[in-house]
């Protein structure tokens, strides 16, 4: 997929059952969109997991990292509508982070993607990363898969609103995501390249895996046009 700039927002999270439907609507309807109007927001995805938890794994691509703490975001974050305020409380369990990107291999973008959360050791950090590069960089000539991805946990995020409403966010540390066109070819990769032993072996701990499908996707340009339109 190449990521369309250097930082990302990278969010995990469940919903509760009965509120599902209503969410998805809302993050398809108004939420992305609004956030596809700010600047510095280039393009917003939403995953809903194959296997594993949590339920949805969200990625907000970004022009810059300043962005993620920009005015015109935080003016949103602390000014929730009315859809957005009676969302935020099905929330559960969420972990929110913003990322750099540390590399990034392969192009174009699958309905499959391979989501795994870590924590870097303090003194194996540098190492970790080397060998993390050294193995995402030729999966995408695999079959089924088409890119690879390391992001790194670079700034905390600052209380909002909107947090307030849904509860204290979790943060991120370290994540790889991997996406291609073959579902099996992704899992088997969680098993043999990626198995959560090996990543300890590397530095890496508290390691969790989730498989996703594509829900749903929309860029700064596509959010523009509909505004355009409407």
């Amino acid at each position: 997929m190449p990521p369309l700039g250097p930082a990302a927002m990278l969010l995990s999270f469940d919903v509760v059952e009965e509120a599902i439907a209503e969410h998805d609507q809302w993050h398809t309807q108004e939420h992305l969109p609004e956030r596809l109007s700010i600047p510095g927001f280039v393009r917003g995805s939403r995953w809903v997991a194959l296997s594993g938890q949590p339920r949805y794994f969200v990625m907000y691509e970004v022009e810059q990292l300043a962005t993620l703490s920009s005015a015109a975001y935080l003016e949103r974050l602390n000014h929730p509508s009315p859809w957005t305020q009676k969302i935020m409380p099905n929330y559960r369990g969420m972990t929110r982070g913003f990322c750099t990107l540390a590399g990034s291999f392969g192009a174009g973008i699958g309905h499959a993607g391979l989501l795994i959360r870590f924590k870097p050791g303090i003194e194996s950090q540098s190492a970790l990363r080397d060998w993390l590069l050294q193995v995402l960089a030729p999966l995408p000539s695999r079959p089924g898969i088409g890119s690879a991805h390391l992001f790194e946990g670079a700034v905390t995020p600052g209380m909002t609103n909107e947090q307030r409403i849904r509860g204290a966010d979790a943060g991120f540390d370290w994540a790889l995501f991997v996406t291609g066109y073959s579902e099996d070819a992704l899992a088997k990769l969680m098993q043999a390249d990626l198995d959560h032993a090996m990543l300890a072996q590397q530095g890496a701990a508290g390691v969790l895996g989730a498989l996703y499908r594509m829900d749903y996707a929309l860029t700064d340009r596509e959010a523009g046009a509909a505004a355009n339109r409407a």
